[in-house]
């Protein structure tokens, strides 16, 4: 036989109960044939052919009464268990009386046998033990495939939900990606905004030196911001150096009037953090601290590792916040402020916070907490 042909019945087997009834009542009834052999016609030397014969008739004889046998308990099966447990009784007792009556009668016929209707007795009770292993082992295999039924019921449950959050998963994945998307990409409009304002002033001034030059560092600036990711997160070192980029277009604007200090901890450089995270704070200083004042002004930005948390430090020695009643959480609805929270809820969810508050010296100052993380640890974690 093929190997296919072999796998479909085999298949078959294991798919249809049917099936497997009637390969299990040949195999059980086949085997009371040997054992009869074995422990009657052997033992009490009975090697005929007609004494042969009855011992295989009588386990077709079997075969055929457990075929409705199977089909009245079947109808029972739902039945409340006191009544069920009668009818079984009743019914195991009905066939296994009438075996033992169509068995000896045919021991009758074929044997030289004669006057053993007073044994009927030691017939029937070997036949009640019979039929009731046969409904024993029924119920047996019948609560075995409905077990294996509610756990194929529940496994395909299980793997409904699995699948069902794992495309929620995924919905609120690609939601949380576009959201970064929109946010990160609001801050160039919002930049080149403020950047061609400045350069109208310095055109219309004369200072086209200083025109030239922040024109070119813009340049710089929007490459790099048009070749990062937005939504992957960058080192410190490599934020600072977006910072730098960004304050060269600045200091071409107000030249001496614009002095800026960075501290970072060289402990932290790696550590990752959004891209583009730091830029409009620093653009709200040079908005509301520097520009306004004559004499220009300082920025500080830092970079340290407070208790396994990363802190960034935007601050300015500007006018600070005239009504201090909201702080020290300001609401914060400009562009970039709205804009840097809406980023840090989407990555970081509860885990980020950001402090605004008036500096005692004078001037604001911004902080950032976020979890300290490494980009070895999110491949790791991915």
């Amino acid at each position: 036989m093929p190997n296919q042909q072999r796998h479909s019945l085999v298949q078959h087997l294991i798919e249809s109960q049917n099936s497997q009834f009637w390969l299990l009542q040949i195999l059980g009834w086949s085997g009371l044939s040997l054992v009869s052999y074995f422990s009657l016609n052997l033992w009490y030397d009975q090697p005929e052919l007609s004494y042969i014969g009855h011992n295989i008739l009588q386990s077709v004889l079997g075969i055929l009464l457990t075929w409705p046998m199977r089909y009245v308990l079947k109808r029972c099966w739902d039945m409340p268990l006191v009544k069920r447990l009668a009818i079984v009784a009743f019914v195991v007792l009905g066939f296994a009386t009438l075996w033992s009556v169509m068995r000896l009668s045919l021991f009758l016929l074929l044997t030289e046998e004669s006057n053993l209707w007073g044994d009927f007795g030691g017939w029937l009770f070997p036949s009640i033990f019979i039929f009731l292993c046969w409904t024993a082992l029924y119920h047996g295999i019948k609560y075995y495939q409905l077990a294996q039924y509610e756990h194929a019921v529940l496994m395909k449950m299980a793997a409904d939900r699995n699948e069902q959050s794992m495309r929620l998963a995924q919905a609120e994945t690609a939601a949380r990606l576009a959201q970064l998307t929109m946010l990160r990409y609001q801050l160039n409009p919002h930049f080149l905004f403020n950047t061609l304002n400045a350069l109208q002033g310095l055109v219309a001034t004369g200072s086209k030196a200083r025109a030239g030059t922040m024109i070119s560092e813009l340049g710089h600036f929007l490459r790099y911001s048009l070749q990062s990711d937005p939504l992957q997160t960058v080192d410190v070192q490599q934020e600072i150096q977006a910072l730098e980029m960004y304050l060269s277009i600045e200091q071409a604007r107000f030249g001496e009037r614009l002095t800026v200090r960075v501290d970072v901890d060289p402990s932290i450089t790696e550590a990752q953090i959004p891209s583009m995270l730091l830029q409009p704070l620093v653009e709200n200083a040079i908005k509301y601290a520097v520009g306004p004042n004559e004499d220009g002004g300082t920025i500080e930005i830092s970079a340290t590792n407070k208790e396994n948390s990363l802190v960034l430090t935007v601050s300015d020695d500007g006018p600070g916040l005239a009504d201090t009643k909201d702080l020290p959480q300001p609401s914060g609805t400009g562009v970039g402020l709205r804009n840097i929270r809406e980023r840090l809820s989407s990555s970081y969810g509860d885990n980020a916070t950001m402090h605004i508050a008036n500096r005692g010296e004078g001037g604001l100052m911004v902080v950032i907490r976020l979890p300290l993380s490494y980009a070895y640890e999110r491949a790791k974690a991915s």
